[in-house]
């Protein structure tokens, strides 16, 4: 079964710096991708960032040149450096995949099957 556990998350003033990990274990495919999500206190939960096993990614505009989406080479760890932070942009954030291939790589819910616990990201002003 797969597992997804984020890390990295914690509190930061306005314009600091945050890395986030996500650990993947339970999927041996070849094909999948996976994304960052985030979801602040009554809104909905949005798509980040997104990546395949080709190697594409998909950043949302709202952080297109600040965050980056990254993968470790054995692939077993997703990241998201996210840099710049805005107080708007405290949320929780989840990783998720799923074993599929896309291009580019999706960042709607829907063509997500796991998700993580999420990890708490504050901005401080």
């Amino acid at each position: 079964q797969v597992q997804l556990v984020e890390s990295g998350g914690g509190s930061v003033q306005a314009g600091g710096s945050l890395r986030l990990s996500c650990a993947a274990s339970g999927y041996t495919g070849s094909r999948y991708i996976m994304g960052w999500f985030r979801q602040a206190p009554g809104k909905e939960r949005e798509g980040v960032a997104s990546l395949n096993s080709d190697g594409n990614t998909q950043h949302a505009d709202s952080v297109k040149d600040r965050f980056t989406i990254s993968q470790d080479g054995a692939k077993n760890t997703l990241y998201l450096q996210m840099n710049s932070l805005k107080p708007e942009e405290t949320a929780l954030y989840y990783c998720a995949a799923a074993p599929r291939r896309l291009v580019p790589p999706p960042l709607f819910q829907s063509a997500y099957s796991y998700w993580g616990q999420g990890t708490q990201v504050t901005v401080s002003s």
